[in-house]
């Protein structure tokens, strides 16, 4: 469990280097109302790279945090592969996130 959780955390952090670097990381939160959104993946109220870096990242670590079970089998490589498809640049996030679906694989 313990190399699992020190595995996720670092695709984490490598997910927000990546998204730093390619200046998708952002500074300001959207507005509360988009927290409240039940769609999948925030959809209706935050862009991708804003579900990633406000929802996903903040959950996943602070799970971690507490000692809970984290989630496995969830898959978030699909949807951003096509909400990125058209951004050439974005192949090392894409990679990145697709070795975090590998990773919770149980």
């Amino acid at each position: 469990m313990k190399n699992f959780n020190s595995d996720i955390l670092q695709l984490l952090k490598d997910i927000e280097q990546e998204m730093k670097s390619k200046l998708l990381w952002q500074s300001l939160p959207p507005k509360a109302e988009a927290f409240l959104s039940e769609q999948p993946f925030a959809l209706d109220m935050m862009l991708p790279n804003e579900w990633l870096q406000w929802i996903f990242i903040p959950r996943i670590r602070a799970l971690i945090d507490a000692n809970a079970i984290v989630p496995r089998n969830f898959v978030l490589y699909p949807y951003f592969e096509e909400t990125l498809k058209q951004q050439e640049e974005a192949a090392k996030l894409l990679s990145l996130i697709e070795n975090l679906d590998k990773r919770v694989k149980a």
